[in-house]
């Protein structure tokens, strides 16, 4: 024990072999350290702007987009499409109405299994609805030539 504790002190103090240099002496430190990036590179992209492009009772012509959204929050109706990014457009000139109607699950639906028994009892699901009231088409017509 005593003769490894003088190895030791020996290999710490240079005291080996003259052109062997010990490990613990030729160890370089860095003079700065390695910082990590601060660039917070994320939050820079401007917002997706979903939502309602139409309000209640507004006119639309057929083809104008009423609602975006990333998930089925608005339900097409009446004279609307649904693109398949889930975009609502109207499919006829007229007025824009939104409904709300009551929503029941068929029994065994996701719906049914999953959101239903989280609900209080006596809680009512309903689903918002977008809808195009159609103008009358009274006193437009189209002369077609008789060949």
């Amino acid at each position: 024990m005593a003769a490894l504790a003088s190895l030791m002190l020996k290999c710490s103090t240079g005291l080996l072999v003259p052109g062997q240099s010990s490990l613990l002496n030729s160890v370089r430190f860095a003079s700065k350290k390695a910082g990590g990036s601060s660039k917070n590179l994320g939050g820079k992209s401007p917002g997706r702007r979903y939502g309602f492009k139409k309000q209640d009772g507004n006119v639309v012509h057929a083809g104008n987009i009423l609602a975006t959204q990333r998930t089925i929050r608005f339900h097409p109706g009446a004279h609307v499409g649904m693109g398949t990014n889930k975009t609502l457009y109207a499919l006829e000139d007229g007025v824009v109405r939104f409904t709300k109607e009551v929503y029941v699950p068929p029994p065994r639906s996701p719906d049914a299994v999953l959101v239903v028994p989280k609900l209080p009892r006596g809680a009512v699901l309903y689903k918002t609805f977008i809808n195009v009231l159609p103008n009358k088409q009274e006193g437009k017509f189209k002369l077609v030539d008789m060949v």
